[in-house]
C-alpha cells in the first residue's frame, strides 16, 4: 500500500509539473453609476505564494499589470476617467528581482471609471496584461475580457460574449502546434530537500576564527588552568570545564531565539529586516566601524562594567551558576572580536527564507567551536603546551579580519542601493573596491602597510607568505570582472556582487555568456537538422531574473558549457519580448478556460507556442528534443545544480544518439 501511494503521488507530481500555471483567475463586474458614467470592475484571485504585479513598478523590474482598449472604441465612443484605482497593495523588496515592487497577495482588485461618448454602447472589451511570480518561476500572460454595459447586466465572471476566432486565427494557432511526442518515456527525478547543515559548519568555521582573535585565544590556557588548580578534585575541575563550554554554547543558542518569536509573528519580517534600506546602511556603518576598531584605530567594546558585575557575581555565587556566569563573561568580554563575525551570520541568514532556524544552525556551531577548546584542553591539560605563544600573530589575524570586515560591509551597502537604484556599487564598481581591499591586505600581509598595534615585520614565514600569494591570487581572480565581457565568470562568488545586469556598461540582447542561439523556433529547428544536434528550447525572459541565475550561475559552469556550445543548438524564446509581430501574424488565441488571448507581440507568440505544445507558462522552462518533436527527457525548470543540470543535459544527448 505504501508503495502505491509512492507511486500514485509520482505520477500526480508528474502530470502537475506539466500543466499549465494558471496562478491567477480574473473575474469582472460592471457598476453603473449613471446614464453615462460606468466603473469597469476587475478582481484578480491569486493562488498562495503567488505575487501579481501594480500598474506602476520601476524599470528594470517585472512587467507591471496593464488593461489595454480597443483604440477606436476609446476614442469614438467612451472615454478613461483617470487610470484604474487598485485595491490595497503590499511593497516591499522583492527577492526575484531584487528591488522594492508594488504587488498584491491572495486578491487584487482594479476599477476604471469611464464616460461614455457613444450613448448606445453597449459591451467594452478590454484585455488584461500581467506578470505573476513566485520564489522561482514567473509567467506573463493576458486575457481578453468583455464588459456589458446594458440595464439588465451587471456583469460577472470572464465573458467573452459575440468575441470569435476567425479562421485565420486559428491557422495560425495550429501552425504553433508541433505536437510533441514522447511525454509517456519520462519520469520526474526525486527533488531533494537541502538540509540546514551548511549553515552549522559556516557557523563552526566562525567560531575557530574567533578563537584566533586577541579577545579569545589568551583566554584559552587562563581559563582552563583556573578550573584545573581551583577544582578541589581533578573530576570537579573536569566538570565545571565541561559545563563552562556548554554554557558557552548555550549563550550563543539563546541569542537565536528571539528571532524565532519574530518569525513566528510574521513570517516576512525577518526577510523585511535583511532587505530593508534604512537597516542595510546601519549595518554597513557597523561594519565599517568594526573593521577602523580591527585595524587598531580604537576598541569597540561592551561597557566594562557589565563584564566585572557577571566576573563578580561568578565569584560570589560559585557552582554550576557561576560557571554559567563566567561564560556569560567571556561573551561579552570577546564582543569585539565575536561581535563581526556574528553580525556577518545574522546579515546572511535572515535573507533566506529559513532565516530563524538558519540563524540557529549558524549559531550553534559558532558556540560548539568556540567551546570545544575549553573542554578539550581541561580534559587533556597536557595539551596546553602544544599550544603557540600569544604574540603578534594574534594581531595580525586581527588586521585581516579588518579587510574582511570592509569587504562585507560593501555587501550591505549594495543591498541598500540595489533597492533603491542609486547607482553607486554597480557590478563593476563592487568588484573593483574589493580589489583595492585585497590588494591592500596583501600588502598589509608582505609588510608595506602597518596599523596602530603592529611592531616591525623583520620576516615574512611561510604561512603569512601563502595567505598573501593565496590574497593576490584572489585579485587576479577578480580582475576580469571589470570587464564587459570577462573572460571567466565569477561564480565562486555568486550572490555577493550586484547582478550582472546591474552595470556600468551598456548589455546588448545577444545570446547569453557568448553562446550561439536562435530567437526564432524555426531556423533553430533548421540549423538543428542541417548540423545533425539536438535542440534545446529555452523559454526565457528579458525581465526573468532565475533565467538570468541559471544562465550565470549554472549554465557558466565549464560541464555545462561545453555540452551547450558544443553538442546542442539553443533557441532561445522571449516570452515577454514585446515588439509588435508584424500584422500578418497576429491573431486571438482561444484558450483552454474559454477567455481569448490577442497574440500581438513576439512574446505573445511563443508564451502561447510554450503554453499549446508543453500546457506550461513559467519561466526559466528548458524543453530537449530531436529533429521528429520527440522528448529526449523530461522538461526542467529551473536546476541551480550545476551537476544535476549537466546530467540532465548529457542523458538527453545520450537519448538523441540512440
Amino acid at each position: 500500500m505504501k508503495k502505491f501511494l509512492i507511486v500514485f503521488i509520482a505520477f500526480l507530481s508528474f502530470f502537475n509539473s506539466f500543466s499549465q500555471i494558471q496562478p491567477v483567475k480574473w473575474s469582472i463586474e460592471t457598476e453603473k453609476i449613471s446614464e453615462t458614467e460606468f466603473n469597469l470592475i476587475y478582481k484578480a484571485s491569486i493562488d498562495q505564494s503567488w505575487h501579481l504585479y501594480s500598474q506602476e513598478l520601476p524599470e528594470g523590474g517585472a512587467i507591471p499589470t496593464e488593461f489595454i482598449y480597443d483604440s477606436i472604441q476609446s476614442t469614438q465612443k467612451f472615454k478613461l476617467i483617470g487610470k484604474a484605482v487598485e485595491s490595497e497593495s503590499i511593497t516591499k523588496f522583492d527577492k526575484v528581482f531584487e528591488m522594492d515592487l508594488t504587488f498584491f497577495d491572495n486578491e487584487a482588485s482594479f476599477t476604471q471609471k469611464i464616460e461614455l461618448i457613444d450613448p448606445n454602447l453597449k459591451f467594452i472589451e478590454s484585455e488584461i496584461s500581467f506578470q505573476a511570480c513566485d520564489d522561482e518561476l514567473c509567467i506573463f500572460d493576458s486575457e481578453i475580457v468583455k464588459f456589458n454595459l446594458t440595464d439588465s447586466a451587471s456583469s460577472s465572471g470572464i465573458t467573452n460574449g459575440s468575441l470569435s476566432i476567425d479562421e485565420k486565427s486559428k491557422e495560425l494557432a495550429e501552425k504553433l502546434n508541433i505536437n510533441v511526442k514522447g511525454w509517456d518515456k519520462y519520469e520526474v527525478e526525486e527533488v531533494k530537500e537541502k538540509s540546514n547543515f551548511s549553515i552549522f559548519i559556516l557557523g563552526f568555521l566562525g567560531g575557530l576564527i574567533a578563537l584566533l582573535t586577541p579577545c579569545v585565544f589568551p583566554m584559552i590556557p587562563l581559563t582552563v588552568s583556573f578550573f584545573t588548580k581551583s577544582a578541589n578534585n581533578s573530576k570537579k575541575g573536569m566538570r565545571d570545564s565541561i559545563l563552562y563550554g556548554f554554557f558557552i554554547f548555550l549563550i550563543y543558542v539563546i541569542l537565536s531565539l528571539p528571532f524565532h518569536l519574530l518569525d513566528t509573528l510574521d513570517p516576512e519580517i525577518l526577510n523585511n529586516i535583511s532587505t530593508n534600506v534604512v537597516l542595510n546602511i546601519i549595518f554597513f556603518a557597523i561594519f565599517i566601524a568594526f573593521a577602523i576598531s580591527f585595524f587598531g584605530y580604537f576598541e569597540l567594546t561592551l561597557p566594562q562594567s557589565w563584564s566585572n558585575a557577571l566576573d563578580n557575581k561568578a565569584n560570589k555565587i560559585g557552582g554550576w551558576i557561576g560557571v554559567f556566569f563566567m561564560a556569560l563573561t567571556l561573551a561579552i568580554v570577546s564582543f569585539s572580536c565575536t561581535g563581526p563575525i556574528l553580525g556577518t551570520l545574522l546579515g546572511s541568514s535572515l535573507s533566506t527564507d529559513a532565516g530563524a532556524t538558519q540563524l540557529t544552525m549558524g549559531m550553534s556551531g559558532f558556540g560548539l567551536s568556540l567551546a570545544l577548546p575549553f573542554t578539550l584542553f581541561a580534559m587533556f591539560p597536557k595539551w596546553l603546551n602544544s599550544l603557540p605563544k600569544s604574540g603578534g600573530w594574534l594581531n595580525t589575524v586581527k588586521v585581516v579580519l579588518g579587510f574582511v570586515e570592509l569587504a562585507l560591509a560593501l555587501k550591505f551597502l549594495s543591498n541598500a542601493d540595489l533597492v533603491e537604484h542609486w547607482g553607486l556599487l554597480k557590478r563593476e564598481v563592487f568588484i573593483g573596491l574589493w580589489i583595492l581591499i585585497g590588494l591592500g591586505l596583501f600588502l598589509y600581509l608582505i609588510g608595506k602597510i602597518k596599523f596602530p598595534h603592529d611592531g616591525p615585520l623583520k620576516r615574512i614565514n611561510f604561512s603569512r607568505g601563502a595567505f598573501a600569494f593565496l590574497v593576490l591570487a584572489f585579485v587576479i581572480y577578480l580582475v576580469p570582472g571589470l570587464q564587459k565581457n570577462p573572460i571567466w565568470n565569477l561564480n565562486a562568488l555568486s550572490g555577493f556582487p550586484p547582478p550582472t545586469p546591474y552595470s556600468i556598461y551598456e548589455r546588448d540582447s545577444e545570446c547569453p555568456l557568448g553562446l550561439n542561439c536562435y530567437k526564432d523556433f524555426d531556423e533553430g529547428v533548421a540549423a538543428a537538422e542541417e548540423q545533425g544536434k539536438p535542440i534545446m528550447l529555452d523559454f526565457t525572459g528579458w525581465a526573468c531574473v532565475n533565467c538570468r541565475k541559471m544562465e550565470e550561475q549554472v549554465w557558466s559552469k565549464d560541464k555545462v558549457y561545453s555540452i551547450l556550445e558544443n553538442d546542442y543548438i539553443i533557441i532561445s524564446l522571449y516570452v515577454d519580448d514585446r515588439r509588435d509581430l508584424p500584422k500578418e501574424e497576429q491573431f486571438k488565441y482561444l484558450k483552454t478556460n474559454g477567455s481569448i488571448k490577442n497574440i500581438r507581440s513576439i512574446g505573445d507568440k511563443w508564451a502561447t507556442f510554450q503554453t499549446i505544445n508543453f500546457q506550461n507558462n513559467s519561466q526559466p522552462y528548458y524543453v530537449l528534443l530531436n529533429h521528429n518533436m520527440e522528448l529526449l527527457n523530461y522538461p526542467a525548470a529551473y536546476v541551480p545544480d550545476a551537476d544535476e543540470y549537466s546530467n540532465w543535459l548529457r542523458s538527453g544527448l545520450d537519448n538523441f544518439n540512440e
